[in-house]
């Protein structure tokens, strides 16, 4: 009891969340990479903002639609985005309850209620759809403001003679320490929201009546399955079928480079041969020489003509 009482919400929250992520995600990683060999799904801009936005739910699977739709940010398209978040609902739920039931008998030693997956999930979810697009707008804003006052910061004449390159990396280092800053303490208060959820629900269960051993024996017992046989047969065939699937959809849904972002053909350029090219210029220098003789030869003619034509015309005049 003097533990639950002294575990603060922040630190509730970051175990909770935490080793939820970590439980859920290779489940989601494989469905993702699934989708996406698929092409089922494309992530054209941020898209490690987007993997981590759409795997580290339960508290963006309401709160990640909502930034798409309500505030224009384009991830990325295809169904696989939408059918990815409804798969991941029922991981979230399941890794919560795992991650839970044991944080309530290990450090909490307190009786964990039924259904407390589903409970913590919904209730994360809300917040998350709450607290998420409102942290999306502050750090977006905090941002821009501080880019622009980083630039206006140089357009001073006591700092115009900065070279260009140190110029950037303080501005660089101005603003994104801002913004590092605020993102981080938003990203403490939303956690310390979750730790809240759970500590309601901590003193809301009853104690546990095992000592400490005999609540490690049953958090160890939870974890045996009843059928051992039924679980290793159905994640293997899971297994096997979700890797048949990822190497059959792959060859045909390879991305290729959209018409518009095609590189442009290289020819590949033939060995250079130095006797060839000292041939090739004695041709060239030679054709040149014949052709400077022809052009000094048909001026020397057009002179001598002239000059006939001009003791013609004096003899006429005589």
């Amino acid at each position: 009891m003097a533990e639950r009482e002294s575990s603060s919400p922040l630190k509730l929250g970051l175990n909770v969340l935490w080793f939820s992520f970590w439980t859920g995600f290779p489940i989601k990683l494989g469905i993702a990479l699934l989708f996406l060999a698929m092409g089922l799904m494309q992530f054209e801009t941020r898209i490690g903002l987007a993997f981590l936005m759409v795997l580290a739910s339960p508290v963006t699977v309401f709160a990640m639609p909502i930034i798409v739709m309500g505030l224009g940010s384009h991830i990325g398209e295809g169904v696989g985005i939408a059918l990815l978040f409804l798969l991941c609902i029922p991981i979230d739920i399941w890794a919560l309850g795992v991650v839970s039931r044991t944080l309530f008998l290990e450090r909490l030693r307190v009786e964990p209620p039924d259904g407390l997956g589903l409970s913590l999930w919904w209730k994360s979810a809300v917040v998350g759809a709450v607290f998420l697009p409102l942290l999306w707008v502050a750090v977006s804003f905090v941002t821009e403001t501080s880019i622009g006052l980083s630039h206006d910061l140089f357009e001073m004449d006591l700092l115009k003679s900065v070279p260009v390159a140190e110029k950037i990396g303080i501005q660089l280092s101005l603003w994104g320490g801002v913004s590092s800053a605020v993102l981080i303490v938003l990203l403490l208060i939303g956690v310390s929201l979750i730790g809240r959820i759970v500590r309601s629900a901590a003193a809301a269960a009853r104690p546990a009546p095992e000592n400490y051993q005999g609540l490690i024996a049953r958090w160890d017992l939870m974890r045996v399955p009843a059928d051992q046989g039924l679980m290793l047969t159905a994640l293997t065939s899971a297994g096997v079928l979700m890797s048949v699937l990822f190497w059959t959809s792959l060859p045909v849904s390879t991305p290729h480079p959209h018409e518009c972002c095609k590189k442009p053909e290289v020819k590949v350029q033939p060995p250079y041969k130095p006797a060839e090219a000292l041939n090739k210029d004695e041709k060239l220098l030679t054709q040149v020489a014949a052709q400077l003789d022809a052009i000094e030869k048909q001026k020397a003619e057009e002179e001598a003509a002239k000059a006939k034509a001009k003791g013609g015309k004096a003899k006429q005049v005589k």
